[in-house]
């Protein structure tokens, strides 16, 4: 094949943990949650996210689970309440893999 220009050097890093964390936060429903959980003092019960969102329980629960899954959430179950907080270390770990992803370039 014909090239155009000098052949660009494709990044060889494995990137499937990035793109599962970043497929976690691919949802508008996930990350007004964890932007939620960012923000609150405290935990924030299921409870509340099903009653401000447009969404029934059980998809509440599917979209929390999906954000524990991808390890940006903690839980505790207390009776039948379900009571969530932002993983002490989500913040670092999207910022590590929108860094890695697209780092600062270096000016000289």
């Amino acid at each position: 094949m014909q090239r155009c220009c000098p052949p660009a050097t494709v990044d060889p890093a494995d990137r499937s943990e990035d793109a599962a964390l970043f497929k976690a936060l691919g949802d508008p429903h996930r990350l007004t949650m964890l932007a939620t959980l960012a923000r609150a003092d405290d935990e924030v019960c299921v409870c509340d996210f099903t009653s401000a969102l447009p969404l029934n329980q059980p998809t509440v629960s599917h979209h929390l689970k999906i954000l524990r899954d991808a390890g940006l959430v903690t839980w505790q179950r207390r009776g039948t309440w379900v009571y969530y907080r932002l993983a002490v270390d989500a913040q670092a770990r999207i910022a590590r893999a929108l860094d890695s992803l697209i780092p600062e370039k270096v000016h000289a």
